[in-house]
């Protein structure tokens, strides 16, 4: 089958995350083929393979660190601890992967995104999520406070790892792209979840002297350090990009 639409009527907008909402829409617009095999990392209680179900035709399996969070009773968990085991599935074994709120809580974030390339098939699509560090509610906080928005101070040694206080990795959007790319992902697509009604006050604020102490700074490195060419400036140009300044969560889309 080819590339179908994905009708979104019907979701209740106010129960159903956004997060997840936005992780169907990127997946709707990257993948071409259906009947389609997928897998989700970091699964939970399921409902991203609910909300998935629900619009694709697809065949959904799940990896956790535990089976006992899963509420869908026709899902079948394979356990594994991310941080020092690999995916237990076999080469080239789905269409589709996703990987939503997981990387944040990892020590090691690059292995599992090399893991879910290895699992993908050819021309298998590949969707994470993470939170926006560099919106500017959370750029504030880091200049007054030195943790970014979603990320704090954590107990030492108490931390619950796979909750929001387990966030112990705060990703910025060019260092995910470029695990992406280094694990050998191509066609990458850039989406927030929402707008952040907070960083959007700062924007009307911040803009413009943002945008002119970018335009140096991108100047400077480019010519002085050549830290930025043709091939990375694209996505330099987009950490000042406007959804990215407001957006709550980073949703990327690729390819194998």
């Amino acid at each position: 089958m080819t590339k179908k639409n994905i009708d979104l009527q019907g979701i209740d907008r106010l129960s159903t995350d956004e997060i997840l909402l936005g992780a169907l829409t990127m997946t709707s617009k990257i993948h071409d083929h259906y009947p389609a095999t997928h897998l989700d990392i970091g699964s939970g209680a399921g409902s991203l393979i609910k909300l998935f179900k629900s619009k694709l035709d697809i065949s959904s399996s799940a990896c956790d660190y535990t089976n006992t969070l899963m509420k869908e009773t026709d899902v079948d968990v394979r356990i594994a601890n991310l941080n020092y085991e690999k995916l237990p599935f076999s080469d080239n074994s789905f269409d589709i992967v996703t990987c939503t709120e997981v990387v944040e809580h990892l020590e090691h974030y690059r292995e599992t995104i090399q893991e879910a390339f290895r699992v993908l098939k050819t021309n298998g699509s590949f969707i994470v999520t993470t939170p926006n560090i560099l919106n500017l509610k959370s750029r504030i906080r880091f200049l007054f406070f030195g943790f970014y928005n979603l990320f704090g101070p954590l107990h030492f040694k108490e931390s619950n790892l796979y909750s929001t206080g387990g966030h112990i990795n705060p990703i910025g959007l060019f260092y995910l792209i470029h695990s992406l790319i280094d694990a050998g992902f191509h066609s990458i697509d850039v989406a927030i979840d929402k707008r952040q009604s907070t960083s959007i006050f700062y924007l009307v604020l911040l803009l413009l002297p943002i945008k002119f102490f970018s335009w140096l700074t991108i100047k400077k490195e480019a010519k002085k350090f050549k830290t930025i060419d043709q091939h990375n400036l694209k996505y330099v140009l987009l950490l000042n990009s406007i959804d990215i300044l407001i957006g709550r969560t980073i949703i990327l889309g690729c390819k194998k």
